[in-house]
This record gives structure tokens, sequence and C-alpha cells, in this order.
């Protein structure tokens, strides 16, 4: 059981707050939905989640450590982020092989696996990153969040460059991690797709939460 706790959580860059007193909590097996234009702080306040920046006050809590203190990063986690840091001269497995040499627990049976989950075929895998559309690039950016099975998904904007199959097969992808005990994070600009696949969906503007909803799978939702 993963839980995260986001206490009072802001953060200033050259005097400017991008994140305001930003508090919740989430759990295992639910996908919560970050929603916002551009520049209402989604993408930092993954980050900061990630552990990739510090909050310039308040704390983020994984299971009762606190993030940065006790916990240097969260310690099982998968992330798709803006612009994934690939190697254009390596193939996609090549890079996704790379990735999983760091941890060591996947085989390369599994890397297959997943490349093929998200809809990159044999040939797609073993071409050259740099050939790669947008659209293959966010599914390996995809395939190397999930690749590992980690207790915690972050995702920023999966369904971007995707055609219609493309979202079909994440929403697919993120509800089969859902099941298996993950605790999923994303953006999405497609409003119905981030109702149709979020059990919770906070929404962001200028730093602040405005909204905080439950969704209810039956029908209606639950303002916090």
């Amino acid at each position: 059981m993963t839980k995260i706790e986001l206490k009072h959580i802001s953060k200033t860059i050259h005097k400017n707050e991008v994140l305001h007193d930003i508090s919740f909590m989430m759990e295992s097996g639910k996908i919560y939905g970050f929603q916002g234009v551009n520049g209402s702080g989604k993408t930092m306040l993954m980050r900061i989640i990630i552990g990739l920046i510090h909050p310039t006050n308040g704390s983020v809590e994984i299971n009762g450590k606190v993030l940065g203190r006790e916990l240097e990063f969260p310690e099982s986690i998968g992330f798709l982020l803006e612009n994934p840091a690939f190697l254009d001269r390596y193939s996609g497995y090549s890079n996704l092989k790379l990735l999983a040499e760091i941890q060591n627990n996947i085989s390369d049976a599994e890397i297959k696996e997943v490349l093929s989950l998200v809809g990159l075929n044999e040939e797609a895998s073993k071409k050259k990153y740099r050939k790669y559309s947008l659209g293959m690039k966010q599914r390996l950016g995809i395939a190397a969040a999930i690749m590992e099975n980690p207790d915690i998904i972050i995702l920023d904007e999966p369904t971007n460059a995707l055609d219609t199959a493309g979202v079909k097969l994440v929403k697919g992808i993120l509800q089969k991690q859902k099941e298996r005990g993950a605790l999923c994070i994303l953006s999405c600009h497609d409003l119905p797709v981030l109702e149709s696949l979020s059990d919770e969906i906070i929404k962001l503007e200028e730093g602040k939460i405005i909204e905080h909803i439950s969704l209810s799978k039956a029908g209606g939702g639950t303002e916090f």
C-alpha cells in the first residue's frame, strides 16, 4: 500500500509563486487526474512529487517518509515528463535496455513485451530513436514509465501526439496499472479522457487548487 501526502506545498521561482499551499492525499489503486491550463502548476507539482525539484515550503511524504529528507526519491516510481531523455543513436529497445540495467530487475523478454504493449512492434523497436515520430516517442516514454511495474506512475500529458487508437491503448494500460494496485497520476488536456480514467480530479489554476472532486464511476461526484 502506497500513500502520498502533500502538506502545504508552495514553490517560488524568481519571486513568482508558481504553487501555493497545496495539500491533499493519494493512495494505491487509484488514478488521480491533474487538470489545468499550461502554467497552472501541474507539471511543477509532478516534478516535486517525483523529487526532481524541492518545494520552497511544505513537504511530500511517501509512506510517512519526507521526500528530500528521509527519502531522496520515491523507491518505486516510473514517470513520463515532457521531452524524455532518450538517446537518438539507440533503438527504442536499446534505450529501454539501458534503463533496465540500472535496476537490473526485468528481462529482455519483459522489455519486448512492454514495447508490444504500447504498440511498438519488433520493427519499430529496432528503429533508431531519432527516426521516431512524436507518437512513437510518446509510446516509448510510456513503456519506460511502466516497464518495471512501479508502485507510483506519473504521466504528464501521455496522450499528446497519439491518434484515437493510441489514446484507447493508453487508457487500457492505465486501467490495468490501477487494477494491479499502482498509484497513478496523470495530466491531460482532453477533459473527457481525464474524467473517464480518474478516480479523483485536482483542478489547478495559477498554482492553487480550485477544485478537488472524487468521481463516482456509477455517476455523480463528490467535491472535497
